[in-house]
């Protein structure tokens, strides 16, 4: 590990060290990486669901997080707002993702029929249905929005995404219960 010229830097706390960086001592940086990487690690793995995107997302976590240590003021523990950086990392990804992904997951008891055979209306119906249910996903507040696809598409349990999020297992809930009300909604408005 560094060590100032005396030896103390390892004791330092994360808002001396945050103070001495942005005083030029840039290379006592390495202490915030090493005692917050395995917490980011962790958090970014819970969402995005893979070793190498979540070391990926933390990479990216320390870059950003260096580039504006400016506007870190104090009002949390560095820990914190290091996690918050991270968390809107991963669901940048995740977003990215989840637009490639395959929605036929999320909406398969709206495909779920006693119809046998496929027809051209059917068909059309449901590629109509994807993008209506895809644009109304994305169009969900971002709270909302990040609970639904952490619990539908990745099938994250209540506590991993309260614990990802920094929220109760009750608000979790709550906002997925919300969104599913609000998509609900529109899959009757379209008669689906």
């Amino acid at each position: 590990m560094l060590a100032n010229s005396d030896g103390a830097a390892i004791t330092l706390s994360d808002d001396e060290i945050v103070e001495r960086v942005l005083s030029g001592d840039t290379d006592l940086y390495h202490l915030i990486v090493e005692r917050h990487n395995q917490r980011l690690q962790r958090v970014a793995r819970a969402i995005v669901q893979d070793e190498h995107e979540a070391e990926d997302v933390v990479q990216e976590t320390h870059v950003r997080a260096y580039e504006h240590l400016t506007q870190f003021a104090g009002r949390s523990l560095l820990s914190t707002w290091l996690t918050r950086i991270a968390v809107h990392e991963a669901w940048r990804r995740m977003k990215r993702r989840s637009k490639q992904c395959d929605i036929d997951a999320l909406v398969a008891p709206v495909w779920k029929s006693n119809r046998v055979t496929h027809t051209p209306e059917g068909d059309l119906l449901q590629t109509e249905a994807r993008s209506v249910l895809k644009q109304e996903i994305d169009a969900l507040p971002e709270p909302l929005r990040s609970v639904f696809l952490m619990r539908s598409l990745k099938q994250m349990s209540v506590a991993e995404v309260a614990q990802s999020l920094e929220i109760t297992e009750q608000l979790v809930k709550m906002r997925f219960l919300r969104a599913r009300h609000i998509l609900r909604r529109v899959l009757c408005r379209c008669n689906l």
